[in-house]
């Protein structure tokens, strides 16, 4: 298939390389901590690779899955190194309690990001509505996803159809504020009865 870059090692980076190399994709993992991205390697198995961080990702997809509060940190240290690369924002900026965001309108974490990147890197947010847990489960699913630039979000959703699960485009970079909103609401339901093994999805009628 395609190789896909993930900078961070966590849970999400667990979730999504292990999927990404279940459907035949080459994963590269690029972490603070090698030790981490060499273990998490191990666990994913044949096909997954590690490179050192800040080095220039293999991917064209490079998946941007570290702390939101780290995000576009991270983004800017890369520089250049993520030139013509297009950037998946998965993160979540929940207030501390969960009563909320500490983003506003035209200051989501997304578009923190796509101010720290490079001029022709294109930014998508994605991943965020659906709990890790989901996602590694391997069933079909929805996944939501925002973005201005038509080459990139048409080819992250490729990557996403390619991962089995369903892309839910929801409009532009503007909209990624509202899929952060989106994954509050989703935590807001699984505390409450759903579980944490809900998803949120669109049907057609």
């Amino acid at each position: 298939m395609s190789t896909i870059s993930i900078i961070g090692s966590g849970n999400m980076a667990d979730a999504i390389g292990r999927r990404a190399a279940q459907h035949g994709h080459t994963v590269e993992l690029l972490s603070r901590d090698p030790a981490k991205a060499q273990a998490l390697a191990e666990r994913i198995g044949p096909g997954a690779t590690t490179a050192p961080f800040g080095t220039r990702p293999a991917g064209d997809i490079v998946i941007v899955a570290v702390l939101y509060a780290a995000a576009a940190d991270v983004v800017a240290q890369y520089g250049d190194a993520l030139a013509g690369k297009i950037l998946v924002d998965i993160t979540n900026p929940f207030s501390a309690d969960l009563s909320g965001l500490v983003t506003g309108p035209g200051n989501s974490v997304t578009d923190q990001i796509a101010a720290a990147a490079p001029a022709d890197a294109q930014v998508v947010k994605a991943f965020n509505t659906i709990f890790r847990g989901v996602l590694a489960a391997g069933t079909p699913l929805d996944a939501f996803f925002a973005g201005d630039g038509a080459e990139a979000k048409s080819r992250v959703a490729e990557f996403l159809q390619s991962l089995d699960l369903r892309p839910r485009d929801v409009g532009g970079l503007d909209m990624a504020h509202t899929l952060e909103w989106a994954g509050l609401l989703l935590v807001g339901a699984a505390r409450n009865g759903a579980g944490f093994d809900a998803a949120l999805s669109v049907e057609s009628h």
